[in-house]
């Protein structure tokens, strides 16, 4: 377990990630509103209202009409801004901080806040095909976040990334180890993990779709570290020979 605190990879685009901090402002606004700083009761209709409830959305099942705030076909959307409790959501937040102020950066602000929406949408669905009658709201960032740290490592996997190893060693890692590690534990409890509160699929879904648009998104002046030319390391006067 890794818990990301800051990394070294200086922006070389944009001044400020805006798009970053106004998600991460409104994910922690939505929270109190609805969950955080209201009675538990009004919580969980919150939680039944705008999360994304896959038997409702296939009209499996109905919520009762009390409970519904928004079209469940717009469940899709809001889902991705409500969190379950406190942990959730910083745990989200946290990882959304260190990771995708350089997405926004390789992208542009507008062009990350589609990626970021996208990546989140896409998610949800890959959690509703596999769970068509479930039903559990799906809530959280996780899905959005899952496309950021896919793009994250394809465009970025050589940077170190400072945090918490086991929650409690501090340690600068490379970041293909922090996140490679992560992904593998995605891919090990999707299948060992029988049923649980945490939706696999849509972390799964999220990957899927992060690393599958960053090369339509990212500005074109940025490219994948496996495209990035290697300089030679040469001698000052000494001719190089190409074979």
């Amino acid at each position: 377990m890794f818990i990301p605190l800051s990394d070294h990879n200086p922006h070389r685009h944009i001044t400020a990630p805006y798009v970053t901090f106004a998600l991460i402002a409104l994910n922690v606004a939505v929270f109190l509103l609805t969950t955080g700083l209201v009675p538990s009761q009004s919580a969980n209709a919150n939680m039944l209202g705008l999360g994304l409830i896959p038997a409702v959305v296939t009209e499996q099942a109905h919520l009762a009409r009390e409970l519904v705030i928004v079209p469940a076909w717009a469940t899709w959307l809001t889902y991705m801004f409500m969190h379950a409790g406190w942990m959730h959501l910083i745990g989200n937040m946290l990882f959304l901080w260190v990771f995708a102020d350089n997405i926004e950066d390789a992208m542009g602000h507008w062009r990350f806040f589609v990626f970021y929406l996208l990546c989140g949408l896409i998610g949800g669905a890959a959690h509703l095909v596999i769970n068509p009658a479930s039903q559990a709201p799906l809530v959280g960032a996780s899905g959005a976040v899952s496309g950021v740290l896919a793009a994250y490592l394809l465009l970025f996997p050589r940077v170190r990334v400072f945090g918490l190893v086991f929650n409690i060693l501090p340690l600068t890692i490379p970041v293909w180890l922090a996140l490679g590690t992560w992904i593998m534990l995605q891919v090990y409890h999707l299948f060992t993990t029988q049923g649980g509160a945490t939706a696999w699929w849509a972390h799964i879904g999220g990957l899927v779709a992060g690393a599958a648009l960053v090369g339509l998104m990212k500005s074109r002046d940025v490219v994948f570290f496996s495209h990035q030319r290697q300089l030679p390391v040469t001698v000052p006067g000494i001719p190089l020979r190409r074979g």
